[in-house]
């Protein structure tokens, strides 16, 4: 039997440039993009405990701060990918990730 993989490495890459750019934007511009940063992070996360714990009520990330939100964007990208990775059936899952992120991209 041999098991099938998806395809991540897009979503990893667009999830950590997106990190980089809420880690180095300015202060300024950061306490404007800082809502709808936690709101994608928040997203990724929600989907992947959704894949993970189908059963289970989700669990919400909480609001550490505006300067770290470049880690939670991160941390979530990465847990969707691994939640992800074994579920080849899921690639809607990965292309609303994928489009959710360029968004978020566009707007910083």
């Amino acid at each position: 039997m041999s098991l099938a993989l998806l395809d991540c490495v897009p979503l990893l890459e667009a999830v950590e440039q997106l990190a980089g750019r809420y880690r180095s934007v300015p202060q300024s511009r950061l306490q404007r993009a800082a809502a709808a940063g936690l709101a994608v992070a928040r997203e990724l996360s929600f989907e992947a405990q959704r894949l993970e714990h189908p059963d289970h009520p989700l669990r919400v990330m909480p609001d550490h701060g505006m300067f770290v939100i470049g880690d939670q964007v991160a941390v979530s990208g990465h847990d969707l990918a691994a939640a992800l990775a074994v579920r080849p059936d899921r690639q809607d899952v990965l292309d609303r990730a994928l489009r959710r992120v360029a968004q978020a991209a566009a707007e910083l």
